[in-house]
């Protein structure tokens, strides 16, 4: 044993002068308990008076002086090295020296920060520090010391702390601060100490094989923490912390540690994640779930975006996380609900992650999900009581940035708001984070342009507007171009259908468009607004041009009319004064000099246009693109708009959001123009400044817009015209704001038992409610007629087209009509917007009616099969007699049967056999 002893004395003696640069004293002395307190006294005022380096030499000493040095103090020395943050020094005491080579390597590396240390000392040292702790290159103490030395010493002094902790860690540290550094955006301090520029696949001063990649590590800061903890006791709460604060890691945070304590307790863990959007789901799989909990659990994520053929029951059982939207998860619910084998029941999740948790509202996916976990855990309360076993529930994590007031007018109410959401949640409490330095707050300025004097393009499409109300009899009652006068006119489209008034109804549709090119001349180029008429015309006319082999499709006396007014003059008329810049209008002038003032006052400006119709954020992208000035102060824009098909404009993808946003990500794209798909989750990088575009909905969408103004100094800005009402709705947003946070506090202040109380009244309403209209369904199910009783027309030329026995229903969620019948009735038209592909369909053509043009719905591919499917807003519904308009199939008070899908398999079997035969 006193060999051994003798053995460890020698080798710590021989590496003096290597732990003299490697040990920082102070948080080494801590985990030393074999040594007497007077002794450490010593060596922390050496290390006060004198220096680390002279003190580390007195611990040197102390330990060969002491004798009889106790059992186990080799082992207890070599673990305070390493609990000190000194793991480099403990790997050189417990596994002697790296090799020669990597051992040269390293000895490089240290000089190099030396030597250049004048230029790093110029880094962004919290944004730095926060990234290498995260990275694992900084312990929590060297964290603490770097962050206080900016607060006492200034941004330098940190930098000088930083880099003197860094190079005290094992070979693989150096580049970890390149990464560090790139992640942080210090790309000229990258070239410094690379040569390269980051992305040139320059390894750095170590060698390939020092090390491999550190793992990803989670580090919350301490508000992230605070807002964590009731949820890692194991309860449900709400965190609402501001867009760009990070909410998604600590979820990811929290979904890891209670996976690991289920783990170590022996019981199995299950956490879904559920998101509103499906581009969330890619985008929280990628950058948050699956790259830090890849190494020890199976993360998986689904959505209609997805290319995954198997069932989403067998995708939850294979693995740990899954990623999905809501409403998947609400079906696979219902399936179980309904007695199927292939469903999910809430016991089969241990932890629901459910994000913008705010739409946990009445009506919503969400809350679909949460009333179901509602009545379970009040059942489980009754069971209890009566002794019997209980059935598990999830824990609940919801995550926003703003709960919003619902509507109210007074503190009273929003409150009441707040808590509804808390209740629908089952929340123990509300988490609210104070972020301190952390907080970003971008400047917030209201550019106001004047009302245009003249606008003769506006005028020519009023008296075309005139011409259809004398052709068709018609007598507005509100101004042209509003948002009253499109609700007007829709109400005449719906009444002149269910009537089978041709004229009217066709005048309408008409009028709307045109209304439409009204209020896009008033927000951006009037170009923008006559191409959009011109493309109307031209896709409507080819409705009318027959394919080959088919009858051509006859225009009526009012279609002849409506096409006439605009191909002949008024056409000309607007396509000359569109070209008349003097005439355009005022808002678009007040835009392209905040973003010619951006980008000329910053080194590197990166911002956002946010606007209200995929039509304006693409034709605002094209202005920019199209004007030279923007292009000379290095503008480069690019518009990102939502995935949904219920707009006539053709949706981006999935992917070609991403597409985007990775651009914008990587500065290739710095002028990115959104509707309000990009306000809410969407992960976009820091911005210098937010424009908001003659754009106003709530304080949600405000309050998220804003977050996206992350960087420092940015800047918040509303443009909107005289007038419009867009000023004042956005102070009234400001208002409900400041009333959230008063609401907010006051439920936090609740006392615990009141607040309990409170939320269990909501919950027991939500639950009563829900069995109310469960048992209205059921009762209006009972005095449902057969569906041959329903029959259906087409809502342009009122063509009969089918009755109810004829539609069938795929996943309680797509109506179909495979008729032979049908078939004959409709042609295929392609259309690269319906492109789809979900768990088992997919879809990529529209259907339309072989008479008259009109569109009927999409030709879907089930496991297979070509399944019509039916859109009934595309129909007039009659029913006893009566004739409705129905937005929706949930409307229709009848009960389709199910598609047999085995039935019509074995069908298209025999008529693919019987023509091969022939």
């Amino acid at each position: 044993m006193a060999a051994d002893k003798d053995a460890n004395i020698s080798l710590i003696e021989d590496l003096r002068p290597r732990l003299r640069k490697l040990i920082e004293i102070e948080f080494v002395l801590d985990h030393l308990n074999f040594l007497d307190n007077d002794n450490k006294d010593l060596i922390r005022t050496k290390a006060r008076k004198e220096s680390n380096l002279k003190a580390v030499d007195l611990l040197i000493d102390t330990i060969i002086r002491i004798r009889p040095l106790p059992k186990g103090w080799f082992r207890e020395f070599v673990d305070a090295l390493s609990a000190g943050g000194c793991k480099h020094a403990a790997t050189y005491v417990e596994d002697s020296p790296p090799c020669p080579a990597l051992e040269a390597e390293n000895d490089n590396c240290v000089r190099l920060i030396e030597l250049l240390s004048p230029s790093l000392l110029g880094m962004k040292t919290t944004d730095v520090c926060w990234d290498c702790f995260s990275k694992g290159i900084l312990t929590i103490e060297d964290r603490e010391i770097i962050l206080a030395e900016c607060q006492n010493r200034g941004n330098m002094g940190g930098a000088r702390e930083l880099l003197r902790r860094i190079v005290r860690f094992p070979p693989g540290w150096f580049s970890t601060f390149l990464k560090a550094l790139q992640d942080t955006e210090h790309k000229d301090l990258y070239k410094e100490l690379t040569g390269e520029s980051p992305g040139d696949n320059f390894i750095g001063c170590i060698a390939p094989a020092a090390e491999s990649p550190p793992k990803a590590v989670i580090v919350l800061r301490d508000y992230q923490m605070d807002v964590a903890r009731p949820a890692l006791e194991g309860k449900n709460i709400i965190i609402c912390l501001p867009t760009g604060s990070g909410k998604t890691r600590v979820a990811v945070y929290i979904t890891k540690e209670h996976l690991d304590s289920r783990r170590k307790e022996g019981r199995p863990g299950k956490v879904v994640v559920l998101v509103n959007k499906v581009p969330l789901v890619e985008q929280h799989y990628s950058t948050e779930f699956w790259k830090f909990l890849k190494n020890k659990y199976k993360v998986e994520r689904v959505s209609g975006d997805s290319q995954l053929k198997i069932s989403f029951t067998d995708i939850v059982q294979k693995n740990d996380i899954v990623i999905c939207t809501a409403q998947l998860l609400e079906n696979y619910l219902e399936r179980s609900h309904s007695g199927d084998d292939d469903g999910i029941q809430l016991s089969d999740l241990s932890l629901i992650v459910i994000d913008e948790c705010h739409h946990t509202q009445k009506g919503g996916v969400y809350n679909h999900i949460m009333i179901r976990y509602l009545k379970q855990k009040h059942k489980n309360a009754k069971l209890k009581k009566e002794q019997k076993d209980t059935v598990a529930i999830p824990q609940i994590l919801g995550l926003t940035a703003s709960p919003g007031v619902g509507g109210a007018k007074k503190i009273d109410k929003a409150e009441e708001h707040i808590l509804r959401i808390c209740a629908n949640l089952d929340a123990y409490k509300i988490m609210t984070g104070n972020l301190g330095e952390n907080k970003k707050e971008p400047h917030k300025k209201i550019a106001t342009a004047e009302e245009r004097k003249e606008d003769p393009f506006g005028d020519v499409l009023k008296g075309v507007m005139n011409a259809i109300h004398i052709h068709a009899e018609l007598n507005p009652t509100c101004d042209l171009g509003t948002q009253n006068y499109e609700q007007w006119v829709v109400q005449k489209e719906q009444n002149a259908a269910k009537e089978e008034n041709q004229k009217v109804r066709v005048c309408a549709e008409h009028l709307r468009q045109y209304n439409e090119a009204l209020y896009l001349g008033k927000t951006i180029r009037m170009w923008d607004a006559f191409s959009f008429l011109d493309k109307y015309f031209d896709e409507e006319l080819k409705k009318k041009v027959a394919p080959e082999d088919e009858e051509a499709i006859i225009k009526t006396d009012t279609e002849r009319f409506l096409f006439t007014l605009f191909k002949g003059n008024s056409k000309v008329k607007l396509q000359e004064l569109a070209k008349l810049p003097q005439y355009e209008n005022n808002s678009l002038a007040k835009l392209r000099t905040k973003i010619l003032h951006e980008f000329t006052s910053r080194e590197k400006a990166r911002g956002i246009i946010f606007t209200k119709t995929r039509r304006s954020a693409i034709a605002l992208a094209q202005w920019v693109q199209e004007n030279s000035k923007f292009e000379e102060v290095g503008v480069k824009a690019c518009h990102v708009i939502g995935g949904g098909g219920q707009s006539v404009v053709k949706p981006m993808t999935a992917a070609e959001q991403r597409d985007v946003l990775n651009k914008f990500q990587n500065a290739e794209i710095n002028l990115l123009i959104a509707t309000t798909v990009a306000e809410e989750g969407l992960d976009i990088a820091a911005c210098n400044f937010v424009i908001r575009y003659e754009l106003v909905t709530n304080e949600i969408a405000m309050i998220q817009a804003r977050g996206r103004g992350r960087a420092e100094d940015s800047s918040y800005t509303l443009v909107a015209g005289e007038g419009s009402g867009v000023a004042e709705r956005e102070s009234v947003n400001e208002y409900r704001e400041k009333m959230m946070s008063k609401a907010i506090d006051k439920v936090k202040k609740l006392d615990q038992e009141e607040y309990e109380k409170r939320i269990k009244e909501f919950q027991i309403q939500a639950i009563m409610e829900e069995r109310v209209r469960t048992t209205k369904k059921k009762q209006k199910g009972m005095k449902k007629e057969s569906p041959s009783k329903v029959k259906f027309s087409c809502r342009s030329c009122n063509k009969p087209v089918c009755s109810g026995e004829d539609v069938e229903i795929i996943e309680n969620m797509h109506r179909v009509n495979v008729t032979p019948q049908f078939k004959e009735l409709f042609i295929q038209r392609e259309n690269t917007s319906l492109v789809k592909r979900l768990l088992d369909y997919e879809t990529n053509c529209f259907i339309a009616c072989k008479d008259c043009g009109q569109r009927w719905g999409s030709m879907m591919l089930y496991r297979g099969i070509e399944c019509p499917c039916l859109h009934v807003k595309n129909f007039l519904v009659t029913y006893d007699e009566k004739r409705k308009n129905v937005n929706k199939w949930s409307e229709l008070g009848i009960q389709l049967p199910a598609f047999d899908y085995a039935e019509h398999a074995r069908s298209v079997a025999e008529s693919s056999e019987d023509e091969e035969s022939m």
